[in-house]
């Protein structure tokens, strides 16, 4: 029996918990000529409205069944501000402002860019947002849920009951939405959903900015309005910055397990103890950015961040959001970049998560021919919906404005791309042209990129894409998909396949180094040798090295010096710098004690040389792009397993190199160069202080004047070391 006011239409619905209208049913409301108060609490026994201010007055309210209350104000003025005095079951006391009594926040405009996908800055309205409202201090709470029966906001300030605060569906958008006042930051919460066949789940919130970790997977109420940023010098340089012909060699960490502290657990550093020893380092090493693996919240450890859960939350596994804020204005300040991992490919099918978010697939494909990564067990967003574009390219404006970073770096490109990546024949659909290629998915990664660039120039967006798709590098309004760089994954392919061989073989392959000076002006590249090579068995750098101890070292300080000097940007994961022996573990530390012994320093002191050199002189980067500042001098002398060619600056500043693949020293090796006087050594792989045997030039040969060779007008004498690069610079003739 329906014993209150309310029709039975709504009065069932409600006390059931799945009414999707309760604002026209509770707080003080005009129904027909008289004024009724209304309250749903089932967890109170009793409950009053006690005016604040003016008269005062109270309004006892009579308990209608089921936790419905009700009091009938005839036609009495009904107070504009009150507050909620309840008793509970057990006789326990609180009082809390009506929510039912405040106005909703969201506007006409709102709903209609966010339902368009042109919502950008749509992260300052959905999620969870401290503000005032008609003067009362609260916080606002918005989701997207469109075909949800019942939306609540549950929390430790409603012993998440979903039944106590219902939300406001704003039709036909499918927002649902209430403002709590009194919320008090720091407040835990989810979204309790009650789907369209009656099922009932709790959801994390897609657009909080702070989240559990693990196990725990509340949100966290957080206010992102009070830092106050350091970084003004940073960001003014960094819109005028031409990044393409500007040095950039990159660091890439992943936070967990760059450095750990033994003493105490094997703990994580913190962002501050991070930004004291990490920001440090790596100035010290001469790299110009750091790449961060995802750092936003995800469950699972060993996904290394890639398999997101919260896209708007920092991890809290290191501190908060401000903490994380604070690490990258300590970059800034000391002139270091900061690019972050991005992942809009794929999220993964966690309870909590966006998978089937309100009960139906609403930022995943329905279809799991175009909705499923079997290899990765995870699901992919729905490109061709508005609103899951919307939510994407709202999360990259969001880490590049409230977060400062510098770059995006797109994770897997090429799973987004095509349509049949890792599919057999039947188990993908082609697009409306028969066609593999992803439409949806390449007009978001167009959008994102013109949208990103035109509100943040001087920020860097790197494709990882590994397949031969044409202009990914380039604009948009030029044929391309609008990305500033590309992974040279070919480079790096190619490279370790060559590396990884017996030096007596290399003569049969020297094709396979040389190879990617076909193509490496058709893009903007970096050269990567990432945290991707060095997992799941293929061993850490050192171990890809033939040889001996001494011949591995060799090796690899030959191959990173050929990777700095090839044209392309340049990046490298952590322990690569100082010649790691055990195969990368997200759960261990870098094994930093190796560092005390004279050839992993040796490693090290490279690095910082070839960085000091690389950003010190313009032949390294300001022509990285064009033939211009490339010219090969001899690349067919396989027989002895060395090649040599020629970097430029645009004043015409040349830099020599001669790379020597294999451990045999070779006197008085001839090589053509196109200008006489002396040559100065400015590197040597071999040189005792990176670890070498010390063979080498004495700092510095002269041009045989009247010896052309090798198609050039003069030539040099050198030696060149054992599995080593030298490099030369001629010296300003007086």
């Amino acid at each position: 029996m329906n014993p209150s006011l309310l029709s039975d239409d709504d009065y069932y619905p409600l006390i059931e918990a799945r009414h999707s209208d309760p604002f026209r049913l509770l707080g003080i409301r005009l129904e027909g000529d008289r004024t009724v108060a209304r309250v749903y609490r089932p967890d109170a026994a009793q409950v009053t409205l006690a005016e604040e201010g003016g008269a005062a007055r109270r309004f006892p309210l009579a308990l209608k069944g089921d936790g419905v209350f009700e009091a009938d104000l005839g036609t009495e003025p009904a107070p504009l501000r009150y507050r909620c005095e309840y008793v509970g079951h057990d006789g326990a006391t609180w009082s809390q402002l009506d929510p039912y009594a405040f106005p909703a926040v969201l506007g006409e405009m709102d709903i209609y860019l966010f339902n368009e996908g042109t919502h950008y800055d749509v992260y300052k309205k959905l999620g969870a947002h401290l503000l005032e409202l008609d003067g009362v201090r609260g916080v606002h709470f918005a989701v997207w849920a469109p075909n949800a029966q019942r939306v609540s906001v549950v929390g430790d300030f409603n012993h998440w009951d979903g039944r106590v605060h219902p939300m406001r569906k704003m039709v036909p958008a499918g927002i649902w939405e209430i403002f709590l006042p009194e919320v008090p930051e720091g407040g835990h919460y989810k979204f309790e959903i009650r789907g369209p066949h009656g099922e009932v789940f709790l959801k994390t919130d897609p657009f909080a900015f702070y989240a559990q970790h693990g196990t725990a997977t509340g949100c966290m109420v957080f206010d992102l309005n009070r830092y106050a940023w350091s970084d003004e010098a940073w960001m003014t340089a960094r819109a005028q910055r031409d990044a393409i012909h500007s040095p950039m060699s990159i660091y890439e960490v992943h936070l967990g397990s760059w450095q750990k502290i033994v003493e105490e657990g094997n703990r994580s550093l913190s962002y501050t103890e991070l930004a004291d020893r990490l920001i440090p380092y790596v100035k010290e090493l001469g790299f110009t950015h750091l790449e961060l693996m995802p750092v936003a919240e995800h469950p699972f450890d060993g996904s290394w961040g890639y398999q997101v859960v919260n896209y708007y939350a920092p991890t809290s596994r290191f501190g908060n959001p401000d903490d994380f804020r604070a690490f990258v204005d300590k970059c800034h300040q000391a002139g270091l970049g900061v690019i972050l991992d991005w992942v809009p490919g794929h999220f993964p099918k966690d309870a909590h998560g966006l998978a089937r978010f309100d009960g139906t697939c609403l930022y995943e494909h329905p279809d799991p021919r175009l909705g499923e990564h079997m290899d990765w067990g995870t699901l992919i967003f729905n490109y061709g919906r508005n609103e899951v574009r919307n939510f994407l390219v709202g999360n990259a404006l969001f880490w590049l404005d409230e977060y400062h970073i510098d770059g995006l770096r797109v994770d897997a490109v090429a799973s987004m791309l095509y349509l049949d990546y890792s599919r057999k024949p039947g188990e993908w659909v082609p697009n409306c042209f028969g066609g593999r290629e992803n439409l949806d998915a390449l007009n978001f990664l167009k959008t994102f990129n013109e949208v990103t660039y035109a509100r943040f120039p001087g920020i860097l967006n790197i494709a990882e894409e590994s397949t031969a798709w044409p202009g990914v590098s380039k604009p948009t309004y030029d044929g391309g998909l609008g990305f500033g760089f590309k992974w040279n994954m070919g480079w790096m392919n190619d490279s370790l396949r060559y590396i990884s061989k017996d030096p007596i073989y290399r003569r049969f392959h020297q094709g396979d180094i040389t190879f990617s000076m076909l193509y490496a002006f058709t893009e903007h590249f970096i050269l990567v040798l990432s945290h991707d090579e060095v997992v799941h068995g293929k061993g850490s750098m050192m171990r890809k090295m033939p040889g001996d101890d001494w011949q591995k070292f060799a090796n690899l300080r030959m191959f990173l010096a050929w990777m700095w000097a090839h044209p392309g940007k340049k990046l490298i994961f952590q322990g690569i710098e100082f010649g790691q022996w055990a195969e990368w573990n997200h759960a261990q530390s870098l094994d930093w004690h190796l560092t005390q012994y004279h050839p992993h320093g040796g490693i090290t002191r490279l690095v910082q040389h070839l960085n000091w050199l690389y950003v010190n002189e313009p032949a390294f980067w300001e022509l990285d792009d064009s033939f211009e500042g490339f010219e090969w001098i001899d690349f067919n002398d396989a027989d002895n397993t060395v090649w040599s060619f020629i970097r430029k600056a645009r004043d015409g500043t040349a830099l020599l190199f001669v790379v020597n693949a294999t451990p045999v020293t070779r006197t008085a090796y001839r090589i053509g160069v196109p200008a006489p006087g002396c040559y100065r050594e400015i590197l040597n792989t071999d040189a005792e202080v990176y670890g070498g045997s010390n063979a080498g030039n004495y700092g510095s040969r002269w041009a045989d004047e009247h010896w052309s060779w090798q198609g050039k007008p003069h030539s040099l004498q050198i030696d060149l070391p054992p599995l080593a690069v030298v490099a030369f610079k001629r010296e300003p003739q007086p």
